[in-house]
């Protein structure tokens, strides 16, 4: 069972920046990180959950239109409790440059649900190609177009439905269906049964966002492959207990 974090050590750092990611590596000794991809207006890869940069920087507007310049002027740790230090909005060059010699599963999510960016898919596969990192990439989407694009551009790259409200109905076959290696469950819509669905078609099932005690429970006890959480440090700990 995977501990991911959750947008790095978002528990306690300021999301999806680099000491979010290496606090959740050095600090909390995860198994892998979840994090969210962009295009700037210049078509750099940018890790940031929004598309509008307001509720975790000290800026407005929308990552697409914004330069990879103007976006590293931004402050994204404006909204923690140490808002006197400044923590940028990191590119996906800068993660992977830290990330490439660590034994690290990286989830990255496709951000293309709200606004499409043309090619994203291709341009995140071929970044992944080179730094060599393609066996500890896992690709998911709450836009499902997307993962089946990328899968077709690369086969041998894990792909995976990001799912929340009522989840889908018959998950497993509807997954395994469409050539996917992965299931990644709002944790309100898990159940047993989903899980065990998905298990049949030999489907990972990573589920976010587990913050309570309750939900890791169940995932402990529904034996699900992946935990994402904004508190991979007691994740870990509850594991390494069990």
């Amino acid at each position: 069972m995977k501990t991911f974090a959750h947008r790095g050590y978002s528990g306690a750092y300021p999301e999806n920046t680099m000491i979010a990611y290496k606090k959740a590596v050095e600090e909390c000794k995860c198994d892998g990180i979840e994090l969210d991809v962009h295009l700037s207006k210049d078509d750099e890869l940018v890790l940031i959950h929004d598309e509008l940069v307001d509720r975790t920087t000290n800026s407005t507007g929308y990552i697409k239109d914004k330069t990879i310049d103007e976006i590293k002027e931004i402050n994204a740790n404006y909204i923690f409790d140490n808002m006197d230090k400044v923590h940028r909005i990191p590119t996906l060059d800068e993660y992977f440059e830290y990330i490439q010699d660590k034994e690290i599963i990286t989830n990255i999510e496709i951000k293309t649900n709200l606004i499409y960016y043309k090619d994203i898919e291709e341009k995140v596969i071929n970044k992944i190609k080179r730094y060599n990192l393609s066996d500890r990439i896992i690709l998911s989407s709450f836009n499902h177009s997307s993962v089946i694009l990328a899968k077709q551009i690369d086969k041998d790259i894990k792909c995976g439905f990001l799912v929340e409200s009522v989840g889908i109905k018959n998950c497993g076959y509807y997954t395994n269906k469409l050539e996917m290696d992965a299931y990644h469950p709002d944790i309100k819509t898990l159940t047993k049964a989903v899980v065990d669905e998905c298990k049949d078609f030999n489907l990972q099932v990573n589920t976010w966002t587990v913050n309570t005690m309750k939900d890791l429970l169940n995932c402990i006890n529904w034996e699900v492959d992946g935990i994402i959480s904004n508190y991979p440090n007691i994740v870990k700990k509850v594991l390494m207990e069990k």
